[in-house]
């Protein structure tokens, strides 16, 4: 007699603060503009620790409620990206005079 077991992997589901975004032109411009800077003082790296970089540069307030607590692996699709990109905006208007 032969029993085969079948190992079933536990669906992880991670929650993470949303932030809203509204792609507009302006708010892309923005967002590229400040991830090309940090992306010159990021040069170094490759993969996610480049990713991860950039995102801690670019708003080392959203990198902390994002992504430090569960950081970005090889070939995760970052889900998280559209929500980093609302807390930049909201926090960088809010700095704003």
């Amino acid at each position: 007699m032969c029993i085969l077991y079948v190992r079933c992997e536990e669906k992880v589901v991670y929650t993470f603060t949303e932030f809203a975004y509204k792609e507009s032109a302006k708010n892309e411009a923005m967002f590229r503009e400040y991830e090309a800077t940090c992306e010159a003082g990021c040069s170094g790296k490759k993969g996610v620790s480049k990713v991860l970089c950039v995102r801690q540069c670019v708003s080392p307030s959203c990198y902390k409620d994002l992504y430090q607590q569960d950081q970005l692996e090889e070939g995760e699709v970052d889900v998280r990206l559209n929500s980093f990109k609302g807390c930049f905006i909201q926090r960088y208007n809010r700095s704003r005079p």
